[in-house]
């Protein structure tokens, strides 16, 4: 393999896994102790060890993270505000997010360790959200998305929803998806919602089960502002990458717009494998 892009020396890397994936620790475990001899410093934690993370995480060159396409969220969000790149190794399910196998990491362990392979940068959105006018929490930060959604099965809620002060949407509905392009492979795909090329830094607004109104997504530019508002004596739940949940009431304004903060993925092949894994995953492609 050709490298594209040279991290320089590293000097330290990091290691996380889904902690209920005896699997996932395993291949974590395996992947600390052939890195130890290569790098100055190699650290390991649970992906839900957000102490460990903290801890470890400035200064560190790459993160290799054991697990699905949840552990690869929470690694992007736990950098913050360090621009450390994030190499997935695929034990779940999907794997969009993921790109390699076990044993590909193994295999391929030198090459990696020497900094070969370039760097996808994938925006992410930062959300805040509005009681009365006041803050209510601290921002958060998403990679995949953000869901302002029903708070009881069976029973729509009334969103209105605006970008730069101007109203794109009156639903009453099961919720609604603001997007990352990362993030249009995931809930929003499921809804009918556009795939967008990983690297675009566009949002996408799309309802959930609108009633008696069409499910169209809207695809918005980099810099919209989007706020999505609790209609009056309504509730609903907030979901930030599918955690953590937090109720609103009537009248709370979710604001969503992009962030300042990036991920970083080491990708080892070329920029068209990320069209291969969503036919495959999808069953695009005949094989």
């Amino acid at each position: 393999m050709r490298p594209c892009y040279r991290f320089g020396n590293m000097n330290k890397i990091g290691v996380t896994y889904h902690p209920k994936s005896e699997a996932a620790q395993s291949v974590a475990e395996e992947a600390r102790r052939r890195i130890a001899p290569k790098v100055g410093e190699v650290w390991i934690a649970s992906a839900w060890d957000d102490e460990m993370r903290e801890q470890h995480v400035p200064g560190t060159n790459l993160v290799i993270c054991c697990g699905g396409d949840g552990t690869v969220l929470r690694a992007a969000r736990a950098v913050i505000p360090h621009p450390v790149p994030l190499l997935g190794v695929n034990l779940g399910r999907i794997g969009f997010l993921t790109e390699i196998t076990p044993a590909e990491l193994f295999e391929k362990l030198d090459e990696i360790v020497g900094g070969a392979g370039r760097i996808e940068t994938r925006a992410m959105v930062e959300t805040e959200t509005l009681r009365g006018g006041e803050e209510m929490r601290e921002h958060f930060y998403a990679l995949n998305d953000v869901v302002v959604g029903r708070a009881a099965i069976g029973r729509t809620v009334q969103f209105a929803v605006r970008t730069d002060d101007t109203t794109i949407g009156s639903y009453r509905a099961d919720g609604v998806i603001v997007a990352t392009a990362t993030g249009s492979t995931a809930y929003s795909l499921s809804v009918g919602g556009p795939i967008l090329h990983p690297e675009s830094r566009e949002i996408i607004v799309t309802p959930v089960a609108p009633h008696l109104a069409p499910a169209n997504s809207i695809v918005l530019p980099e810099g919209s502002l989007v706020e999505v508002q609790i209609a009056p004596r309504q509730s609903a739940i907030l979901s930030i990458d599918g955690e953590p949940d937090m109720d609103l009431g009537g009248g709370d304004i979710v604001r969503v717009r992009t962030s300042q903060h990036q991920a970083r993925f080491l990708r080892l092949g070329p920029p068209g494998d990320f069209f291969i894994r969503v036919g495959r995953r999808l069953n695009w492609l005949n094989e």
